[in-house]
């Protein structure tokens, strides 16, 4: 919480002693009203102030300083009973404490005590000295339950009190309705604070973002934040110019970083901030803002939603949000109950848009003061507390995720927010920030290309040359979405090359891979001691599989060897009908057995290498090979599993849910990855905790638990033209799912039973049985479909709470019209784009690429001719492999082209495949020189191509992989000819056939069959002649009937 001034700072503060004896009876009168139903039957109130931070945040510890003694008291502890009130602070405070001791015993009848402490002193005597006052009067005391103490003096006072044995009851209601009511002076302070924030919203950021709009300028969300945050610290600037504003004793600050949303990407939730994503301002845009300001440390709050070119459904969607939010304004009246505010805004919706009913918040706002969300001022459908003259409300109301009907991602979803700070008064309500306004007139832009004519055809001078933008317009007056997208791409190449440069410089060099050193082995250890061997039976070779431990006899002495230790084991049938068994053991120090840790201890020790036995009994040589053999693979499966989880990052223990809620369930799901073993796989269920996931079978050992402060990414895909409806979780750290360590866990089940005909016969289309059998499958499908959606709702609920906010976690869903297909690991997927990732769930290994995590995208084999093409993803970390998605469809490069620039990635273009691993780690050897030679612009494939009839080189020395003199195409499917061709080929063909396709010998082959009489050849005898066009047209280079090396997914 911003304070009204830090009391320790020394004798320039004081306390209003008037406000404090006005307060201090209210207090003490509340209390005494209503004890039992808002104080928790307490006879000890005690309040603990934490230390100062600079993070905003509001504590009713602190405003119970403000709202009492005009500032806040860090580290300071207050405890009222009935006849005293005990200060425990350090000496500087004490003296300012000593004001309020005649007053407080004039108005309450207490006498004050302040408990001081030295500077050094811990403080542990004068908390026994308040526990032992606190006894003498009573063993109920009231406390803020939901602070957690902050600081090591506040840890132990926590330490004593629970330690004390006092009765402890929470007193959080009693506190805010102390603080529901304003007095004048607080209504002031508040009225100051909305006019300064609305003189920001309507001096600032209005100004602000229609500058950037009218000069089609590419800023952040965040860096809008800025300066508007800077705007609101330096009011003046502003125009907030009154009488009564002294910068030197009043304080102004924000409430929140303010908050800027657009593009597709809204956030109605109090804790949203702004991302690093440019303004998105085309038609049919929305952007949304929001700013919160304090002044003396009484808060307020306005939320104004903009239109850029608005279409139909959102003109209509705005004129009944803003009907609705002018009519909770209304409701709120004293003596009417909070949950009528709420009910009336829905009726509003319910009337004029019932279809945007599921998109309305499910709160109207709640009270704002010294806090920015008071607790128990709800304006919910829930909340029958009655409204008094003095309170103040923030009345927040707003759709979430509207869909609009346009083909850009960035504006077919969209949301709206209106929010004014509301002071109650005796007939009504005033609007504290009407400054701003929200009418449709004033929040609806409209940039039409009429407008832009008129501006455009000002008669120019001849002798000015100007390259308007009306010079790349069609004829209609609009520019082409391609010459925009090239646009877009050389301003993201600019600051994409910036942020390389930028990023590279402060990584500094490093050397190695990035790979941790590998972990040295524990001492491997079977027996600690004689007696633990187990009774020799005779002379022959002993397996302990409860020590993993082989024991041989070595002259006459049974000899024990841990199973880790040895390297091979085999037997061999001899002539004699004898059998050997030969054991070769790791030694330290041979090619494939380096020194470990421990071997170089004893370097001087004498390691066996082999030994061999042998038997006459060749079923027993065979069986204690099998043992072995066995044991050996159960050991190093176990011993991988705990390196594995060696490495794993610690995570919270799951809690759960008690009885506070019922735990959302979703049950008979598969998961994936599976759970190791050979038992048959079972069906489990998911459930939803306190603070994570809980999957299970009905196994004890099969459970797995995700937190939620693990997750990174959640989705959710209902089945469409898949068999499988499935939850998928990204993960921040690896998990253990069985013995698999993995970053990713899915959820699913079949919405499709597998059916086999019989008899094999073909089914009429019109056959009853199959209409009813496809009737059920449709409605299993959409039964599956909406439990999960019902999941994904109540989670999406339960991650609104307060505490998850800032985890920043929703369940993305895939855009299926984004989608392409693509071969990322060994087969063909299918691959779709989110809000936030790049994902395929239904092959394994799973695919889920962050969009912010990935520098640049590079596609590579790109050509006229080509069928396909490849796609690499360059991500921000040099020393992470690129990600290769293979054999695309080039008929959907135009739209992965159009999807990368909507989401701001800038790509290249390139004929060839390119050998990433070299290429960034010349980057990351020399990033001086790759930024002085122009950053990544080597891959722009206009300047290369320019430059390749005179160089036979690439930018930069980069060359190309997977090139070879005598290699043919990578793609099989593709029917252009080799990337590089070879001597012997190019001096074997004819200069006229050099550079024909296989379509144009095939041409000239028809012409001169017809020309000899042969248009009745045979279809075998085109085909022929077909396939040999072909492969002269392709060169004999290379391997003869052999395909192409695959490559390697990643580089």
């Amino acid at each position: 919480m911003a304070a009204n001034g830090n009391a320790s700072r020394g004798s320039i503060y004081t306390i209003n002693v008037n406000t404090f004896s006005r307060r201090l009876q209210i207090l003490y009168t509340n209390w005494r009203l209503h004890k039992d139903e808002l104080w928790g039957s307490a006879d000890v109130l005690v309040v603990a102030t934490p230390p100062p931070s600079n993070d905003l945040r509001y504590l009713k510890s602190s405003a119970l300083n403000i709202w009492l003694l005009g500032y806040e008291f860090p580290e300071t502890i207050i405890v009222f009973t009935n006849k005293h009130i005990h200060f425990m602070c350090r000496p500087k405070k004490a003296s300012l404490i000593e004001v309020v001791k005649n007053s407080a015993k004039e108005t309450v009848g207490v006498d004050v005590v302040v408990h001081v402490m030295a500077k050094n002193d811990s403080g542990s005597s004068q908390m026994d000295s308040l526990l032992d006052s606190i006894r003498s009067v009573s063993n109920s005391i009231g406390y803020i339950a939901r602070e957690a103490p902050e600081g090591k003096l506040l840890e132990m006072w926590a330490d004593k009190l629970k330690g004390s044995g006092l009765l402890l009851s929470d007193m959080t209601n009693g506190l805010s309705d102390l603080f529901a009511v304003k007095d004048k002076n607080e209504i002031t302070c508040v009225k100051k604070a909305s006019y300064l924030t609305a003189c920001a919203m309507k001096n600032f950021v209005v100004p602000k973002v229609e500058k950037v709009i009218d000069e089609e300028r590419k800023v952040t969300h965040a860096l809008l934040m800025n300066d508007t945050e800077k705007a609101i610290l330096d009011p003046v600037k502003i125009g907030f110019n009154l009488k009564s504003f002294n910068p030197k004793a009043d304080t102004v600050d924000i409430c929140y970083p303010p908050i800027f949303q657009s593009g597709g990407k809204f956030d109605l939730r109090p804790t949203a901030s702004s991302d690093d994503e440019f303004l998105y301002y085309d038609s049919s845009s929305v952007i949304i803002c929001a700013i919160g300001s304090s002044y003396n440390s009484y808060c307020s709050n306005i939320a104004r939603t903009y239109l850029i070119d608005s279409n139909v459904v959102q003109s209509k969607a705005y004129e009944v949000l803003l009907k609705a939010h002018e009519t909770a304004i209304l409701a709120l009246k004293p003596g009417r109950n909070m949950s009528v505010v709420y009910e009336a805004a829905l009726a509003v919706v319910k009337r004029d848009a019932p279809e945007l009913v599921p998109n309305l918040t499910k709160s109207a706002g709640t009270g704002i003061g010294l806090e920015f969300r008071e607790s128990g001022l709800g304006l919910n459908a829930k909340n029958e507390r009655l409204i008094k003259a003095g309170m103040i409300f923030n009345v927040s109301l707003g759709f979430q995720n509207l869909q609009a009907n346009t083909s850009n991602p960035k504006s077919r979803t969209f949301s709206m927010l209106l929010a004014d700070t509301i002071i109650v008064t005796d007939n009504g309500s005033d609007v504290a920030t009407s400054a701003s306004s929200k009418a449709m007139k004033d929040v609806a832009y409209s940039f039409s290309e009429d407008e832009e004519e008129v501006k455009v055809k000002h008669e120019p001078k001849e002798k000015d040359v100007v390259f308007a933008k009306a010079t790349l317009r069609s004829d209609n007056g609009e520019m082409t979405k391609e010459v925009l997208r090239k646009q877009h791409q050389a301003e993201l190449a600019r600051q994409k090359n910036e942020e390389t440069a930028r990023r590279l410089a402060g990584a500094g060099s490093s050397n190695g891979d990035g790979r941790a050193a590998a972990k040295t082995a524990n001492d491997l250890v079977s027996y600690k001691s004689v007696n633990e061997l187990p009774p020799p039976r005779g002379m022959t070779i002993q397996i302990d599989q409860k020590h993993d431990a082989i024991l041989v006899p070595v002259y006459g002495i049974m000899v024990p060897f841990h199973v880790a230790t040895v390297k091979t084991v085999t037997s061999q049938q001899e002539t004699n009908r004898n059998c050997c068994i030969r054991i070769v053991f790791n030694v330290p120090g041979t090619p494939f057995t380096p020194h470990d840790a421990n071997s170089l201890k004893n370097q001087s020790a004498i390691y066996l290498k082999e030994v061999s036995f042998r038997s006459k009994d060749s079923r027993h040589i065979s069986e204690v090979v099998q043992l072995i053999k066995t044991l050996r693979r159960n050991v190093m499966a176990r011993e991988s599993e705990r390196a594995e989880r060696a490495t794993l990052v610690g995570q919270e223990k799951l809690v759960l849910s008690g009885n506070k809620f019922k735990p959302i369930k979703l049950h008979d799901l598969w998961i994936r990855p599976t759970f190791g073993g050979r038992a048959r796989k079972l069906m489990g269920s998911l459930e939803a905790h306190t603070n994570g996931l809980r999957y299970s079978t009905t196994r004890n050992d099969e459970r797995v638990d995700i937190m939620y402060a693990n997750i990174k990414h959640a989705f959710f895909q209902p089945a469409e033209k898949e068999m499988i409806t499935l939850l998928h979780f990204h993960l921040h750290n690896h998990i253990m799912v069985g013995t698999k360590k993995t970053k990713d866990v899915q959820f699913y089940v079949e919405v499709m039973e597998m059916v086999q005909t019989i008899g094999g016969g073909k089914r009429s289309a019109y056959d009853p049985d199959e209409i009813e059998e496809e009737q059920r499958e449709r409605d299993r499908k959409n039964k599956i479909n909406m439990d999960f959606q019902n999941f994904v709702n109540r989670v999406h609920d339960l991650w609104g709470q307060p505490q998850f906010r800032d985890l920043d976690l929703e369940f993305d869903q895939p855009l299926r019209e984004l989608g392409f297909y693509g071969v990322p690991y060994k087969s063909s997927s299918f691959i779709v784009p989110t809000s936030s990732c790049l994902v395929e769930f239904v092959e394994i290994p799973f695919v889920v690429i962050t969009l912010s995590e990935i520098e640049i995208v590079n596609l590579e084999r790109v050509g006229l001719a080509q069928k396909n093409f490849d796609l690499a993803i360059v991500f921000k970390d040099f020393k992470r492999d690129v990600m290769r998605i293979d054999s695309i469809p080039s008929s959907s490069i135009d739209g992965i082209k159009e999807w990368l620039d909507t989401t701001d990635i800038k790509y290249y273009e390139s004929r060839l495949n390119l050998n990433w691993r070299p290429i960034l780690k010349t980057i990351m050897d020399d990033p001086k020189k790759f930024i002085e030679d122009g950053g990544w612009d080597f891959l722009n494939l206009e300047g290369t191509d320019s430059d390749s009839d005179n160089s036979g080189e690439s930018d930069l020395g980069y060359e190309p992989s997977d090139v070879e003199p005598d290699s043919a195409s990578e793609d099989d499917d593709s029917d252009s000819e080799s990337l590089v061709e070879s001597e012997d080929d190019s001096e074997e063909e004819s200069e006229e056939e050099k550079g024909k396709t296989w379509e144009e010998l095939e041409r000239e082959a028809s012409n001169a069959d017809r020309e000899h009489g042969a248009e009745s050849d045979s279809e075998d005898e085109r085909r022929r002649r077909k396939i040999k066009a072909m492969g002269k047209s392709r060169g004999s280079g290379g391997s003869s009937g052999g395909a192409a090396a695959k490559r390697t997914r990643f580089r």
